[in-house]
């Protein structure tokens, strides 16, 4: 019985220990990058740009819901078919309210969905679904149903927006594919009337196509503008954006990717980085989409690094796309920051006037054009080799992992092999959480033994 006693005693402090902060970490680390919250004021906004509507183009909506949104799922395939040219591309949204993006990027919506009902007069010619969270039933409701209102128009699914397409119904006795983890995590058991693929990029059924994870997303886009536009334009534009897997885009079949050791790293970054970096992104005019896209999942995604955007501007920047981009944070009131990222392959031209401003307030942290020299690259290459000398090589194989850029292995990490806080961490606690059993089972157990020794003595 008292051995007994003395392994429940170790297990329970071990469980309260370890899983009781380890638990408090990844809860508030995945909160910070799916419900980051504003800080600061939000600004007067007088303007927002909108793109041109040309009636005689194909429109694409590219759906921003509330409270976030994937930030590469929404961003990567909107510049992609603005690239073009030749499609209306607008960012919509229930309302006209600003919206996050994972990780905290705030943006304005072109359109609202009645907005755009009105505007087209009838459904856009395709509707983009990225990933987005459905825990708020009252606020995610207006996405559903506008999903459902225009069921029968093109629909394209991004990483786990195949859940989000899956919860309005219109996936039954369809096939489709998702985010590798949704597998493993068992979220797609919760649509059992869909046919789940695992073993390729993406998958075409009827007017719905649907990508796997994050990256999976660029082959699908290329996909849809080879069918609508030629396969000479979807090389072009996979040609300008460096994307060094479009044999994907003729043949999407692949080993399927699962959760397994690796991911022992990103739960250890989420759970037990105390010490988290803090990065600003200086935001400024031009900036490309799809690079500034990366940092944040890269860096904000990974557990090890919360991201502040900073500029001085009033007003809503806007993005080589036409993407309407609020800052957080004033150069005044910046947060303490050990890194400034600047983004984009032309970010020092660009952004000259912004780094001056920078420098010119006394600032300390110098401006680092991250993907400087990167003109030939795709747009991850910079950050997740940068992620390895910020953090550990481990990390950064793993984020390359997680967002299905399976063509990494041309990569350079240089960094430290793996995290020692992160899986530094757990072991003082694990000590910390023996030390107190023994101290328990010393003080507490072995004294009422001898007590009960001492009174059958007597």
């Amino acid at each position: 019985m008292k051995l007994l006693l003395r392994i429940v005693v170790y297990v329970m402090t071990f469980v309260i220990f370890f899983g009781g902060i380890g638990a408090f970490g990844y809860i508030h680390s995945s909160q910070e990058y799916w419900n980051p919250t504003r800080q600061t004021p939000m600004p007067a906004l007088q303007s927002v740009s909108v793109p041109e509507y040309n009636p005689k183009k194909p429109t694409v909506a590219v759906i921003l819901s509330n409270p976030t949104t994937e930030v590469f799922d929404f961003m990567v395939p909107y510049e992609m078919f603005a690239m073009t040219e030749s499609y209306n591309v607008f960012a919509v949204a229930p309302d006209k309210n600003i919206k996050t993006l994972s990780g905290g990027l705030d943006l304005m919506p072109h359109y609202s969905f009645d907005e755009l009902d009105q505007l087209l007069g009838k459904s856009p010619d395709l509707i983009v679904i990225p990933a987005m969270p459905m825990v708020d039933e009252a606020k995610y409701k207006p996405v559903r149903e506008w999903i459902q209102k225009h069921a029968d128009t093109k629909l394209l699914s991004i990483c786990a927006g195949a859940l989000n397409l899956a919860d309005t119904g219109l996936l039954k006795g369809k096939e489709a594919t998702t985010d590798w983890k949704s597998f493993d995590y068992h979220e797609t058991n919760q649509y059992p009337e869909t046919k789940w693929r695992r073993d390729v990029r993406y998958v075409v059924d009827g007017n719905i196509v649907s990508s796997a994870a994050i990256t999976s997303g660029i082959d699908a886009v290329l996909y849809v503008i080879s069918q609508q536009l030629g396969e000479p334009m979807a090389e072009k534009i996979a040609k300008e954006m460096n994307y060094p897997s479009y044999h994907y885009v003729k043949n999407p079949k692949v080993d399927p990717n699962d959760v397994d050791r690796t991911e022992w790293i990103f739960m250890f970054n989420q759970a037990f980085q105390m010490n988290k970096k803090s990065a600003g992104v200086l935001l400024y005019n031009g900036v490309d989409d799809g690079a500034l896209s990366t940092i944040f999942d890269t860096y904000a995604t990974s557990g090890t690094t919360k991201v502040y955007t900073v500029s001085d501007a009033n007003q809503p920047i806007v993005t080589k796309y036409h993407l309407n981009l609020v800052t957080r944070y004033q150069m005044s009131n910046a947060p303490k920051l050990d890194r400034m990222l600047v983004p984009g392959v032309e970010a020092e031209s660009l952004a000259a006037e912004e780094v001056k401003q920078w420098s010119a307030k006394g600032n300390n942290v110098m401006p680092e054009f991250i993907h400087s020299g990167s003109a030939d690259r795709f747009m991850f290459d910079a950050p997740l080799e940068d992620l390895a000398k910020q953090e550990d090589v481990l990390t950064a194989k793993y984020d390359a992992k997680r967002v299905e850029y399976r063509a990494a292995t041309h990569l350079k990490f240089e960094g430290k092999p793996f995290s020692y806080e992160a899986f530094g961490i757990p072991v003082l606690i694990t000590l910390a959480a023996l030390l107190t059993a023994f101290f328990i089972d010393r003080r507490i157990i072995r004294k009422v033994k001898a007590g009960r020794q001492s009174i059958a003595h007597s």
